[in-house]
């Protein structure tokens, strides 16, 4: 790992942390106190000796402590430190600095406090995290509880040789693993009570400099800390809230990588308007090229998005962390004076939209076996976000906008701008709805009722427009009709489903697969949510691993009239449009034109009988 600056000239042999609690003694050894809590996404220097980060969010808390205590009174036999833990939702990692190089002897201490030791529920939890020690997993799957044969036990676990050039690192964090709601919700992640570095080598306790060379260092290091303090005055770091959150947003411990703004000024040209490819709803996005040749996309948020930067702090670490071949990779982030700077890969096919629907110079020749690999690819992305992902997300607004297109024309979902943490135990009422016109589900239209089977419905949607090659909000057949699906609904009653089958395809595509894939359709656009099938079961249907039984839905003038309604209402009342990732003037020429298109985000009264104004709950990153 790359060493951290460190702040002074004076080499340490040692180090003593009691994690979570105040300063204490055992053994003849000081043991540091740690009795920050901050909140999320937060890293604290006590002093020149060590440091650590913490990131990440408990999951349905919205203020959680950092800082465990002996919740249940347990007997812990042990020193004082093992009553008190520093805790974190992801990621925890501590730094030894300025450490004289060699080998050392590290040692964590464990006491699981937050269980209890009875037979109520509140036994029954299970804490599993990882720990790794200079970038090395030594602790896989550790559970306190278990290595320590009961809750209130102490454990340790040595290390009797790690080699240090400067710094240490100690990295615990959570995979997944575990229960998290026992007995609490929130209660789960990696826990630790103390750290014992001790050295391997002989230290020379003599004074080592004499009084005038510590006075001339002393001298200096005052003069260097007032030019320090000087310079980042200059750049308003203690200016006030908007820079507190720069200096959070600075400290924020991502799964992704860092890039310096310089990297990417050069990559764009400096921001460029030739290299501009779209404006999101937090800025405008360029193309770059990295001096290795790696082309990227990047997302300047722009100044009037800084009511968003708290979300940002603390979504970004969770959002990094989602890998999956159909979701657009973020690659890092920049954060260097006002700029904040979102840097992900590029595709070089914009998106789906524009492949489908686009100007005739924009439009691609999507041939059959190509759509459905794009379909099944969008299935897996979304069945990957509701099942499969370490935290259960509901995108909230997939359309062909929000599908972005590589180079071979494999499907990626992008624009996580809408998102939710989808919390399985809440009933999903919100007062803020968003989404886009045409794809958002009855349920969470009308009444706000949203779970996972929103995101079914829309991707039912967008797989009718990619067997049709129409938009399901532009295309009308005959002016009764409000969208593509209206039309599906009738052919299905006049048995003449395979009408929808894009003209383009002619006879170069399979009828059974296309009956399949419109039947699906039907069936996640169902406008029972219990009815809808769940995106793992929707990729297993494409695969021809499971039957597809669509239903017969019945259109009926009322049906008409609130589809009207509903449509009417949506447009009124819209408050704000959100444009995505790629959108921009669509009367651009070049193929880097990118599609323009709009998501609407609605206001609807809440309890209080107020209009409560919606916004983003994971930022616009991808």
């Amino acid at each position: 790992m790359k060493p951290l600056i460190c702040p002074t000239e004076t080499k340490y042999t040692s180090l003593f942390i009691n994690c979570g609690g105040p300063r204490t003694s055992f053994e003849g050894n000081d043991y540091e106190g740690d009795t920050t809590d901050r909140g999320p996404s937060y890293f604290s220097s006590p002093s020149d000796r060590w440091a650590f980060s913490s990131s990440g969010v408990y999951v349905g808390l919205q203020a959680a402590s950092y800082i465990a205590t002996n919740t249940f009174s347990l007997d812990v036999s042990g020193p004082d430190f093992y009553n008190t833990a520093r805790l974190a939702p992801n990621s925890l990692k501590y730094y030894g600095l300025c450490l004289r190089g060699g080998s050392y002897r590290v040692r964590l201490h464990f006491a699981e406090i937050m269980f209890s030791n009875d037979s109520t529920y509140s036994s029954l939890g299970r804490r599993i995290f990882d720990v790794a020690i200079q970038g090395r997993v030594v602790l896989r799957d550790f559970n306190i509880m278990e290595e320590a044969n009961g809750v209130g036990k102490v454990i340790t676990k040595d290390f009797a040789d790690v080699t240090v050039s400067s710094t240490l690192e100690i990295h615990l964090y959570w995979t997944g693993k575990g229960t998290n709601a026992i007995p609490d919700r929130g209660v789960y992640g990696p826990l630790i009570s103390a750290i014992t570095v001790t050295p391997n080598f002989k230290v020379d306790t003599g004074s080592g400099l004499p009084v005038g060379a510590v006075i001339g260092i002393v001298l200096a290091s005052i003069v260097v800390v007032l030019l320090v303090f000087f310079a980042l005055w200059k750049k308003g770091i203690f200016g006030g809230k908007n820079n507190q959150e720069e200096l959070e947003l600075r400290a924020l411990d991502l799964q992704t990588g860092h890039f310096r703004l310089r990297q990417i000024k050069a990559a764009t040209n400096n921001f460029d308007p030739a290299n501009k490819i779209g404006e999101g709803g937090f800025g405008p996005v360029y193309k770059g090229v990295l001096a290795d040749g790696a082309i990227i996309a990047v997302k300047q948020l722009s100044s009037k998005s800084k009511q968003g930067n708290r979300e940002f702090v603390n979504e970004i670490g969770m959002i990094s962390a989602l890998q999956h071949p159909n979701l657009v990779k973020l690659y890092g982030c920049c954060i260097e004076g006002n700029q904040l700077l979102v840097i992900y890969e590029y595709m070089e096919n914009n998106c789906l939209a524009r492949a489908l629907f686009g100007r005739d110079d924009q439009r691609l020749n999507i041939d059959w076996a190509t759509r459905k690999r794009i379909c099944s690819g969008i299935a897996k992305g979304l069945a990957y976000l509701h099942e499969e992902s370490r935290l259960k997300i509901v995108h909230r607004d997939i359309k062909c906008t929000n599908v972005l297109l590589d180079k071979d024309l494999n499907a990626k979902i992008s624009d996580f701008g809408l998102a939710k943490l989808d919390e399985e135990e809440n009933t999903h009422i919100s007062t803020r709805i968003a989404g886009t016109v045409g794809y958002m589900a009855p349920e969470y239209a009308m009444r706000g009722y949203l779970t996972d089977k929103a995101d079914v419905y829309s991707f039912g949607v967008v797989l009718l427009e990619i067997v049709s090659g129409k938009s399901n909000t532009n295309y009308r057949p005959k002016e009764e009709f409000v969208y593509l699906l209206d039309w599906a609904y009738v052919l299905q009653e006049q048995g003449n489903l395979l009408e929808l089958v894009d003209p383009r395809l002619g006879t170069n595509y399979s009828k059974k697969e296309a009956m399949r894939m419109i039947n699906i359709s039907l069936l996640c656009t169902n406008p029972s949510p219990t009815l809808r099938p769940s995106m793992s079961s929707v990729v297993s249907m494409l695969e021809g691993k499971l039957p597809v039984q669509a239903p017969i839905i019945k259109r009926t003038t009322s049906d008409d009239e609130m589809r009207f309604k509903s449509f009417e209402k949506l447009s009124h009342d819209s408050q704000t449009t959100q444009v995505s990732t790629y959108s921009q003037d669509s009367q651009g020429q070049s193929m880097n034109a990118p599609w323009s298109d709009s998501s609407v985000s609605v206001s609807v009264p809440g309890k209080d009988g107020n209009v409560t104004s919606s916004s983003r709950l994971l930022p616009d990153l991808l």
